[in-house]
């Protein structure tokens, strides 16, 4: 069967790469795809964005099976272009990813059927916003509501920086979100304490199937410190995800999320994230819906992913994932990200990469911001590579992630050096 893997980034490398290991896949393409992608000889890139024309490609090429990676063709309502013209993907529809899409419709959603998340209100008067963040004080959370590939969330830890986010978002739109209808706004929250996971299931519309837990570093540098990014490292698994975290996460989020959006006339298919707060007494709290798998979180699961993954996506489609199990490597993986001079707020683009390892079975480079022209590999995004390797315990992966990331070299490269320092702390 011949496979298409929508999107650019780690996450749809780390697919790509999973799928091409299937049997039952003769071909696995990548739209648009990246460096590693164009370098990997079992994959191909397709240069297509446009929906309609990648659905008219597809249709074309007799694409068996489609997986969408990144939260921008969801929105774009892709599921919807290529169910309706017979094509089998995993992901849900334009509706659904509202999820994502619009944190405004996904806290009331959540309010709606009872799912655990912090206290909110909704702001498009940049006024009215000001005024709320001054009555609740800080540490404060400002999201945009609208698509902003990771980094339209921030985590204030003063009143200044809390006021500073309402205008960036509400006003000058600093961060680049792609606003819903009706323009600019914010959903500004109550801070919650605890320890942060990610937690991503696949659904068909009825049954659910969880995937690995995982653990992803938002800010840029060691320690926890710097701004909020789209992620500079995960590991799989989550040591805060206790069996008892994830039997209340299964009962008081997922399911009820799943349950809720068939209630509601929006049955959920695709991957769901649910990002989870985890307090001090092991009762987790809704974040954030992802309508996808996360970046870099994507990357550790699937290198322990044992199970055939166009087994399980075809399941999916087919709404039999309740007659699915997976296979896991009970060795844990770690992913450090590589990130580009001037990542968050100014990547730096076309700086020459050198010294990418051949991938080996416990040791994978998955690219994100890459590209590859003339055979050589340069710079085109802010995460540039996700080092990711499996190991016997999390202390070897994390030694082995940083051997092979000291080899690599690209000017003004960033990276954090502590990923999984919790795993390790617990």
């Amino acid at each position: 069967m011949k496979v298409l893997v929508i999107g650019g980034g780690g996450r749809e490398h780390a697919m790509a790469w999973k799928l091409s290991q299937s049997p039952k896949a003769t071909k696995v393409y990548v739209a648009p795809g990246n460096g590693g992608t164009a370098l990997n000889p079992k994959l191909e890139n397709v240069p297509i964005t446009d929906v309609q024309a990648l659905r008219a490609w597809a249709q074309e090429q007799k694409i068996g099976l489609t997986v969408v990676g990144p939260e921008a063709p969801l929105a774009a309502g892709v599921v919807d272009e290529f169910r309706a013209h017979g094509l089998k993907i995993f992901g849900p529809t334009q509706a659904a990813a509202q999820l994502e899409s619009s944190k405004a419709f996904s806290k009331a959603f959540m309010r709606r059927h009872g799912i655990p998340t912090a206290d909110y209100d909704t702001f498009t008067d940049p006024a009215a916003a000001h005024a709320f963040v001054d009555r609740l004080g800080a540490p404060i959370v400002i999201k945009a509501d609208g698509l902003a590939a990771g980094k339209g969330v921030v985590v204030a830890m003063t009143l200044q920086e809390a006021h500073d986010a309402v205008d960036f978002m509400l006003v000058d739109n600093k961060y680049g979100v792609q606003h819903n209808e009706g323009g600019a706004r914010v959903v500004i929250e109550a801070f919650l304490e605890g320890e942060e996971a990610s937690f991503i299931v696949l659904c068909d519309g009825k049954n659910v199937l969880a995937l690995a837990t995982s653990q992803d570093h938002k800010r840029l540098k060691d320690g926890d410190q710097g701004p909020n990014t789209g992620g500079m490292g995960a590991y799989s698994p989550a040591p805060v995800v206790t069996a008892d975290v994830h039997a209340r996460a299964m009962r008081e989020i997922i399911l009820p999320t799943i349950r809720g959006m068939e209630k509601d006339g929006i049955p959920y298919t695709g991957f769901l994230y649910a990002g989870l707060m985890i307090d001090a007494k092991g009762h987790p709290k809704t974040l954030e819906f992802n309508c996808r798998m996360g970046d870099p979180e994507t990357q550790p699961i699937l290198m322990r992913l044992k199970s055939d993954m166009m087994d399980v996506l075809t399941a999916a489609v087919d709404g039999k994932l309740d007659q699915m199990e997976l296979q896991w490597h009970r060795r844990p993986a770690l992913g450090v990200v590589m990130a580009a001079h001037g990542y968050p707020e100014n990547p730096r683009k076309g700086d020459k990469i050198t010294g990418l390892p051949q991938d080996a079975d416990d040791a994978v480079v998955f690219h994100a911001g890459t590209q590859l022209q003339d055979g050589v590999v340069s710079v085109t995004g802010g995460r540039v590579l996700c080092v990711t390797v499996l190991a016997d315990s999390v202390k070897l992966a994390q030694q082995r992630a940083y051997d092979v990331a000291r080899g690599i070299h690209f000017d003004g490269m960033q990276y954090r050096h502590d990923i999984g320092f919790r795993a390790l702390k617990n």
